[in-house]
């Protein structure tokens, strides 16, 4: 009796083939507001990044490492949300919720790689201010194409190893208990939520590596920005200490609002973690940051905005 009912639990937790993905089903009458909502902030989110991404391209005034590190910074911003944002329009619009447990994992793992460029991208951006502001006079030296293109390179294909590594551990999991997915993309606490058995020791290694990816860069970036403050504060003139806190209060910003989120998502106990919370952190980081790093990074930059201007009147 006790051997059949082993392998009947063990055939029950073989047998989810795919997922439901809840989103935002719990507010039926908000569905079409939904739709054109998450439609609307796809548009500005491609547009606006498009934009900084062409005109750091072809101006020659924004030749400069800052500007390579922010035309990255607004593609990437272009693939990261369009792993989430077009499958939660497809859900919305078509009213189909379910995903392949193969098409779950390849979000996770593609949503969790660009999400580590992001925060190295985010690291390496401070490094460039710390740099500019601290050590002007070595500035072009220190910060020569190759090295900038290494940097660039580093932080797109840091992250890849381990989170395919992370991405196959989460996957290779039973789940028994249910398919729905209290979220509206595959991410990592919801989806460790339906695993059957002890998870202790995925929950460790989601630490671990959000530790890895998360703190450890945000650590680089408060030391850079304590650095550059000081520096900042020893300036003789209030105009040279305006200029150099307007160049980096746009990517501080940027920072907290990503890295606030995310820590608080993935470095939390699985006890606290509560579906309603977990949404709400997860659009700051996932959408809404991608939205504003435009309009950050542009209304707040007189280069780019010069060369906006440009290239609407050419």
């Amino acid at each position: 009796k006790m051997k059949y009912t082993e392998i009947r639990d063990e055939d029950n937790a073989s047998t989810v083939t795919d997922f439901l993905l809840l989103g935002f089903s719990d507010l039926p009458n908000l569905q079409g507001f939904l739709f054109g909502m998450f439609s609307i902030i796809y548009l500005i989110i491609l547009t606006g990044n498009s934009f900084i991404v062409v005109i750091t391209r072809i101006d020659p005034a924004l030749q400069k490492p800052m500007y390579f590190f922010l035309a990255n910074f607004s593609s990437l911003e272009i693939c990261y949300v369009s792993v989430t944002l077009p499958r939660i329009l497809f859900n919305i619009g078509t009213q189909d919720r379910s995903i392949s447990l193969l098409n779950c994992a390849t979000q996770m793992c593609f949503f969790l790689m660009l999400g580590a460029t992001e925060c190295f991208l985010l690291a390496v951006m401070s490094y460039d201010r710390y740099v500019a502001i601290c050590n002007p006079l070595n500035y072009h030296l220190v910060m020569n194409p190759t090295k900038c293109t290494q940097l660039a390179v580093g932080s797109w294909i840091g992250g890849i190893p381990v989170q395919i590594g992370q991405t196959c551990q989460i996957f290779s999991l039973n789940f028994c208990s249910s398919n729905k997915i209290n979220h509206f993309f595959c991410d990592l606490p919801p989806i460790l939520k339906l695993a059957c058995g002890d998870t202790s020791a995925n929950e460790m290694s989601v630490y671990l590596v959000a530790m890895l990816f998360v703190a450890f860069p945000f650590i680089l970036i408060l030391v850079s920005y304590t650095k550059i403050i000081a520096t900042i504060l020893k300036l003789p003139t209030a105009t040279g200490r305006a200029k150099a806190f307007s160049t980096c209060s746009s990517h501080l910003l940027v920072v907290f609002l990503f890295f606030g989120s995310a820590t608080v998502t993935y470095l939390r106990p699985k006890s606290t973690h509560s579906p309603g919370i977990d949404k709400l952190l997860s659009l700051f980081y996932t959408i809404v940051t991608p939205m504003f790093n435009p309009l950050i990074y542009s209304l707040r930059n007189k280069d780019v905005i010069a060369a906006l201007r440009k290239l609407l009147l050419i």
